[in-house]
């Protein structure tokens, strides 16, 4: 057996009800990302998500496209959950927040809420009682890593 039969046979195990050029698409590939084209591959990535959650009665969010390299990708999140009774998604993060925020200074409205140091723009993202003096975890907007902060 050759190696080009072996890889059809394993593509076939794998894919059966998938033609070949399904699998390898003929569209070439773009040269570098562009942030129009990001955004509607995330759009894109996110209704295929909610076609598949919506078949076993889960709801799906997307979050921020992190790691943007336009050169070579970005890392997409989708929390997928159970829906409340209102067809939103739960939100553990946010409920934690809520419930942690007045005894730390914070309202409960702030999470979610975007914030600048210096050149940087964040978003406030979860609150940690164990960490008493940086209780305050926040995103840095373009690439989505995660810093601690003070209440203030």
């Amino acid at each position: 057996m050759t190696m080009e039969t072996c890889a059809t046979t394993v593509r076939q195990c794998l894919f059966p009800l998938t033609s070949e050029a399904e699998i390898v698409p003929n569209t070439k590939p773009p040269r570098n990302l562009t942030p129009g084209l990001c955004q509607r591959l995330q759009s894109e990535m996110l209704d295929a998500c909610r076609d598949v959650a919506s078949r076993h009665g889960l709801t799906v969010e997307a979050r921020e496209a992190t790691s943007v390299d336009l050169r070579w990708g970005f890392e997409l999140a989708f929390r997928v959950s159970i829906p409340l009774p209102d067809g939103t998604a739960l939100n553990p993060e946010r409920l934690r927040f809520e419930a942690f925020a007045e005894a730390f200074g914070p309202s409960a409205d702030d999470y979610g809420r975007q914030f600048s140091t210096g050149r940087e723009t964040f978003r406030v993202i979860g609150i940690d009682p164990r960490r008493p003096k940086y209780p305050i975890s926040a995103e840095r907007i373009p690439d989505g890593q995660v810093f601690q902060f003070t209440a203030e």
